[in-house]
């Protein structure tokens, strides 16, 4: 089993990302359950805006989506920034619409099918549940199934305050509780799905949601 997790913050590499701790830390949790995992700083790529799966001359985004087809988890980990996901984060959403047009020729399902995906949030600030509630939505209607409890997230006191790692967040245990919760549920619907994927028969199913709108 392999989670991919998606960084998103807007801090390049070598740069200190507190998203990156509360990743790492989630990490450990996905190892103890034998889920091998790899960490994408989006920021560290030229991805280019749009919402096809390749935008052309030196965009990097179609490396980054081979990752994801290759993977049975994904984890999307933003910082709040003006009270929402960052501005990565959505583009990283917009730019998995292109997934969307690339169905089977079986049965119609995208790549996306029987993959489960999670979603990280970290600040000093609120807004976490609203970045969550973006996010989770995106990826479901993207074709990815979320499992219950499949979040976690840190935020701290209300107001601005130390992030992540400074308010030491890996000793919360509120977030802790949420993350091992996530991780747990989501490899348990990864493997699951695995055995039993989606015999949903989207092509025929459209089918006949046209003959019933007639």
């Amino acid at each position: 089993m392999k989670a991919l997790f998606l960084n998103c913050t807007l801090k390049k590499s070598p740069e200190t990302s507190n998203t990156e701790a509360f990743i790492n830390n989630a990490i450990g949790a996905f190892k103890e359950l034998d889920v091998e995992a790899e960490v994408v700083r989006i920021v560290d790529y030229d991805v280019k805006f749009g919402n096809t799966s390749d935008e052309g001359e030196g965009d990097e985004w179609p490396v980054i989506l081979n990752k994801i087809k290759e993977a049975d988890m994904l984890i999307i980990a933003t910082p709040i920034w003006r009270g929402d996901r960052s501005a990565v984060a959505k583009l990283v959403n917009e730019r998995m619409d292109g997934i969307m047009t690339e169905a089977n020729e079986t049965n119609g399902q995208m790549p996306t099918y029987n993959k489960v995906a999670g979603v990280m949030v970290d600040g000093n600030e609120d807004g976490a549940k609203k970045a969550i509630s973006s996010i989770v939505f995106d990826l479901s209607e993207q074709g990815f199934s979320i499992p219950v409890n499949g979040f976690c997230y840190y935020v701290g006191e209300a107001g601005p305050g130390p992030s992540y790692i400074e308010a030491e967040g890996d000793k919360h245990k509120f977030t802790n509780n949420m993350m091992l919760l996530m991780a747990h549920n989501m490899t348990h619907l990864a493997r699951t799905l695995k055995e039993k994927p989606y015999p949903t028969q989207v092509e025929e199913i459209g089918k006949k949601a046209e003959k019933m709108s007639q």
